[in-house]
C-alpha cells in the first residue's frame, strides 16, 4: 500500500500535464481579427486585473489566519492550510488565463463551423477542469506523504475552503452586479440588445462570466474535490492504512478517465451540442465504473465496496437528470414561468419560486437514498457506524469523480458566452451570432447542472466530515450528551439554520448595492455623453469595471469573515456539542436553500431564453419578454452568488469546527 500510494501525485502531475497540452492547442487557435481582439483584450485586462487584487486581499487574510492555526493548533496545519489555499488559487489563475483568451478564439473559429467552435470551448473549459482534478490530487496526497498523518492534511482543506469561499462570492457579486446594472438599463429601459458595444456594462459583464463561473466554480469544486478526499482519509485512518490509500487510488482513475474523456467530445453532424457533452461525462463515469471494481478488487478485496462506488457515480447522474429538469427549455418548469411571463413580472417571479422551492424534493430522496444504500453496504449499524460512515464518504469521493469533466462544462459556459458578445460587439455577420447563440443556450444549462452536482457532492462531504468531527467530541468526552432533548444541541441547530439565511441575506443585499452602482453610472453615460445610443460614440467601459470590481472586493470580506467567525464563536460559548448541532443545521438548511436559490434562478434564466430564441408570446421586446428580463434579473443573483456561495459556506464552517476542536471539547461558557 505504501508503494501504491504514489501513484496519486503521479496521475495529479498526469491532469496538470495534459490540462498544459490542451492548453497549448487552444492557444493556437485563430484569434479572429484586430476588433474582435480588442474587445478580447478588454475582458481578459478586467478579468485578470480583478484576480489579481482579489489573490492579493485573500492571500493576506490566509497569511494573517496561518499565524494563530500555526501557534495554537500546529505548524504543520498551517503549512498545509497555506498550501491548499496556493493550490486553489493556482487552478482558479490558470482557468482564468485560458478561458479568457479561449473566447475570441471560439469566435473565431464560429466563422468556420459550429462543430469548430465547440472543440475550442469545450477544450478551453477542459484546462481548468483537469487544473483543478491534478491540482487538488497532488496536493492532497503530497501532503499526506510528507507528513504521514491523515489529520495534519485537514489544513489543507481549510485553504482550499477558505480561498473557494472568498472566490465565489466576490466573484458572484462581481458577475451578478455587472449583469443585473447591464440589464436593468440596457434591456429594459434603453431596449438594446444583450452584449450591445453601446452599453457602458457589456465589458464588465463579459469579465464577470469568468471571475463568477470560470474562477469561482473552479475554486468551489477545487475545495470540494479536497475536503471529500480528506474526509473519507480521515475516517478509513481509524480502520487501516489500505483505507487511507483507496480513496486516493479511486480520484487517481478519474482524473485518467476525464482525460479520456475530452477527447470524446466531438461533434458529427447530426449530434446536438448537449448530448456531446453529456457523452464526455457518460464516457469518464463508464471507464470509473470499469476501473472502480479492479482498484477495490486489488486495494480493500471487499466487492461491497465496489457497488458504494457505483452509487456515487449513481447519485451524480440523478442529480444532472433532475438538476436539468429543472432549468432546461425543453421541461414543464421553465415552460410554465415562461407561460406565467404573460400576465407580468409578479408571475413569472412567483412561479419562478414555486419551481425553486419544489426542485428540492426530488435531490434530497436521491441523497437520502444514496447515504441509506451505501451505509448498509459498508456494514454499519447504529452500534457500530464506521464502515457505514466508510461508505458514505466514497460514495461521495465516487460521486466526484467526473469532476474533470463537470468544471470542463461550467467553464465551456462563459467561455461561449464571452464568444457571443465579441461578436456582438465586434459586427460579425449574423452567422457567426447564430454559432455562438447555440452554444451559449447549452452554456446556461450546463452551468445550472454543474452548480447542482456541486451541491449533492457538498452535502455528503459535509456528512462524512461531520462524522470526523463528531468522533473527535466522543474522544474528547466519552460521556458528550447529543440528544435532541439537550438544550446546547437545539441552540446550535437554530444557529446553524439560521446562518445560510444570513450569508444569503449579506450576499444579495451585495449584489443589489453594486448593481445599483452600475446602474447609476450606465444612466450618466447615456445622458452626459452624446451619441452613445446612436454608436457615434465609445462608453466608458472601464467605469463599469473599476465599480464591481471595489465593490466586490470590499464585500466579499463579510461572508468569508462570517464563515470562520460564528463556529468558533459558538464552540467558545457553547461548547463543541452545541457546534455539533450547527454543522447539522447548516447542512440541512444550507443544501435546501442553495437547491432553490440554483435552481430557481436557472429556471428564470432560461425562460427569458426561450422566450427570445424561440419568439414565445411575441419574443424579444415584448411585454411577457421584458417580465422575463426582470425575472432573470431577480435570479441572477440567486444561481450565481449566494446558492453557489452556500456550498463554500457548508464546508468552511465544518472544517474550522475540526481544526479547531481543541479549543473547546471540555465546554464553553454555558453547559449543563
Amino acid at each position: 500500500m505504501t508503494n501504491l500510494i504514489w501513484l496519486a501525485p503521479v496521475a495529479g502531475v498526469i491532469g496538470i500535464v495534459f490540462a498544459g497540452i490542451i492548453a497549448a492547442s487552444v492557444l493556437k487557435s485563430d484569434k479572429g481579427d484586430e476588433k474582435m481582439q480588442q474587445i478580447a483584450g478588454a475582458i481578459q485586462e478586467g478579468a485578470m486585473a480583478y484576480l489579481n487584487k482579489q489573490y492579493t486581499i485573500i492571500a493576506v487574510v490566509a497569511i494573517v489566519l496561518a499565524v494563530p492555526i500555526a501557534l495554537k493548533i500546529g505548524v504543520n496545519i498551517a503549512i498545509g492550510f497555506l498550501l491548499g489555499a496556493i493550490f486553489s488559487g493556482l487552478a482558479g489563475y490558470i482557468g482564468m488565463n485560458v478561458s479568457v483568451r479561449a473566447n475570441v478564439r471560439t469566435a473565431a473559429a464560429a466563422k468556420k463551423s459550429l462543430k469548430n467552435a465547440l472543440t475550442v470551448a469545450f477544450r478551453g473549459g477542459s484546462v481548468t477542469g483537469l487544473a483543478v482534478v491534478g491540482l487538488s490530487m497532488l496536493g492532497v496526497s503530497l501532503v499526506y506523504i510528507i507528513f504521514r498523518d491523515v489529520s495534519q492534511v485537514v489544513g489543507f482543506g481549510f485553504g482550499a475552503s477558505l480561498i473557494s469561499l472568498f472566490a465565489r462570492v466576490g466573484g458572484g457579486i462581481f458577475t451578478k452586479a455587472a449583469d443585473v446594472g447591464a440589464d436593468i438599463v440596457g434591456k429594459v429601459e434603453a431596449g438594446i440588445p444583450e452584449d450591445d458595444p453601446r452599453n457602458p456594462a457589456t465589458i464588465a459583464d463579459n469579465v464577470g462570466d469568468n471571475v463568477g463561473d470560470c474562477a469561482g466554480m473552479g475554486a468551489d469544486l477545487f475545495e470540494t474535490y479536497a475536503v471529500t478526499l480528506i474526509a473519507s482519509m480521515l475516517i478509513g485512518a481509524g480502520i487501516a492504512l489500505k483505507w487511507i490509500t483507496y480513496p486516493l487510488l479511486l480520484g487517481s482513475a478519474a482524473i485518467i478517465a476525464s482525460i479520456v474523456a475530452v477527447f470524446a467530445v466531438r461533434l458529427g453532424k447530426k449530434s446536438n451540442i448537449m448530448a456531446v457533452l453529456y457523452k464526455g461525462v457518460g464516457a469518464a463515469a463508464l471507464i470509473c465504473a470499469v476501473a472502480f471494481f479492479f482498484i477495490t478488487k486489488a486495494v480493500l478485496g471487499d466487492l461491497r465496496f465496489y457497488w458504494v462506488s457505483l452509487i456515487g457515480v449513481a447519485i451524480t447522474v440523478l442529480m444532472v437528470v433532475v438538476t436539468e429538469y429543472y432549468t432546461g427549455t425543453k421541461y414543464r418548469p421553465v415552460k410554465e414561468i415562461s407561460a406565467a411571463s404573460e400576465t407580468g413580472a409578479g408571475t413569472n417571479v412567483i412561479s419562478g419560486l414555486s419551481f425553486g422551492f419544489e426542485s428540492t424534493i426530488l435531490p434530497v430522496v436521491i441523497i437520502v437514498a444514496g447515504i441509506l444504500g451505501a451505509f448498509a453496504l459498508g456494514g454499519g449499524t447504529i452500534v457500530n457506524p464506521q464502515g457505514g460512515l466508510y461508505a458514505i464518504a466514497i460514495a461521495a469521493v465516487s460521486m466526484l469523480s467526473t469532476t474533470g469533466m463537470i468544471v470542463a462544462l461550467d467553464s465551456y459556459g462563459p467561455i461561449t458566452d464571452n464568444a457571443g458578445g465579441i461578436a456582438e460587439m465586434s459586427g460579425q455577420d449574423e452567422s457567426v451570432r447564430s454559432v455562438t447563440d447555440q452554444l451559449d443556450a447549452v452554456g446556461n444549462t450546463t452551468k445550472a447542472v454543474t452548480k447542482g452536482y456541486a451541491i449533492g457532492s457538498a452535502a455528503l462531504g459535509a456528512l462524512a466530515l461531520f462524522s470526523e468531527f463528531h468522533d473527535k467530541i466522543i474522544t474528547a468526552d466519552a460521556k458528550a450528551n447529543f440528544s435532541i432533548d439537550n438544550p446546547l444541541i437545539l441552540v446550535g441547530l437554530l444557529i446553524g439554520g439560521v446562518l445560510p439565511f444570513a450569508f444569503t441575506s449579506v450576499t444579495m443585499r451585495a449584489v443589489s448595492k453594486a448593481a445599483s452602482a452600475v446602474v447609476v453610472e450606465v444612466r450618466r453615460q447615456f445622458k452626459e455623453i452624446p451619441g452613445i445610443l446612436e454608436g457615434k460614440n465609445k462608453p466608458q467601459y472601464g467605469k463599469c469595471v473599476s465599480i464591481v470590481t471595489s465593490s466586490a472586493l470590499e464585500q466579499m470580506i463579510v461572508p468569508g469573515l462570517m464563515a470562520v467567525v460564528v463556529p468558533v464563536l459558538v464552540g467558545l460559548v457553547f461548547g463543541s456539542v452545541a457546534l455539533a448541532g450547527t454543522l447539522i443545521g447548516i447542512i440541512v438548511v444550507g443544501l435546501m436553500l442553495a437547491m432553490t436559490l440554483n435552481n430557481a434562478g436557472g429556471a428564470w434564466d432560461n425562460a427569458k431564453k426561450a422566450i427570445e430564441t424561440d419568439g414565445l408570446y411575441g419574443g424579444k421586446g415584448s411585454e411577457a419578454h421584458k417580465a422575463a428580463v426582470v425575472g432573470d434579473t431577480v435570479g441572477d443573483p440567486t444561481k450565481d452568488t449566494s446558492g453557489p456561495g452556500l456550498n463554500a459556506l457548508i464546508k468552511v464552517v465544518n472544517m474550522i469546527a475540526i481544526l479547531t476542536i481543541t479549543l473547546y471539547a471540555t465546554g464553553g461558557i454555558f453547559h449543563f
